[in-house]
């Protein structure tokens, strides 16, 4: 098991995933798209939403810019990279609006700000325009899966204590008092720092451990 786990250790795609998702994190460690984090997680359910909406926008987005990116004129890049997202985010939308339109109407205009996303245009820069496909397609959905499972976890806590319940269904007793504040954007920031101070001791803790 221990050779196993070794040798994975060595391989490109395992390394670029475990970046994404844990020691690169998008909100943890970049400290990006903080604005939707901080917006759509007062319920579990819009944060798994907008979490996939930018997990689909940032892998296809970036499947395309790696697969152009021998055409794509250096002095023409951000606008090439604007056009190719802007795309995929209508596409998201009309996607919502048709088959979940609550969703769509309670994550707003954040879901067209997907676009000027910072974790989606800085992919495509840092990462796709350099890289073959096979590894592009790992690096999309590592980091859009580091920034759905922080928006989940700050989504959690906020619901339950803003509302009582937990993907709509009521998990606390009747008797709880709801903290208003976390249905506002102050408590979203206290818990998402909270978590951001947890993730970062947790891995400087793995970083020791490893060695």
């Amino acid at each position: 098991m221990n050779r196993f786990w070794k040798r994975l250790q060595y391989t490109k795609w395992f390394n670029i995933s475990k970046d994404g998702i844990f020691k690169e994190n998008p909100i943890v460690v970049a400290v990006l798209g903080i604005c939707s984090a901080l917006a759509v997680t007062n319920r579990v359910e819009n944060a798994i939403a907008m979490g996939l909406a930018v997990m689909f926008v940032v892998t296809a987005s970036s499947l395309v810019v790696s697969a152009i990116r021998n055409f794509i004129p250096s002095r023409v890049r951000m606008i090439t990279y604007m056009v190719i997202i802007s795309s995929f985010v209508i596409l998201v939308q009309m996607f919502l609006e048709a088959f979940f339109p609550v969703i769509a109407a309670s994550l707003g205009a954040y879901l067209g700000l997907i676009v000027t996303n910072c974790i989606v245009m800085g992919r495509a820069e840092a990462f796709a325009v350099k890289n073959p496909l096979k590894y592009t397609f790992f690096d999309g959905v590592a980091n859009s899966l580091g920034y759905m499972w922080i928006l989940i976890a700050v989504a959690f806590f906020r619901e339950i204590l803003a509302f009582g319940t937990l993907l709509n269904f009521r998990v606390m007793p009747d008797t709880w008092v709801n903290w208003t504040v976390m249905a506002l954007a102050p408590g979203g920031f206290f818990v998402l720092a909270l978590i951001i101070w947890g993730v970062r001791e947790w891995a400087k803790y793995f970083d020791v451990a490893a060695e």
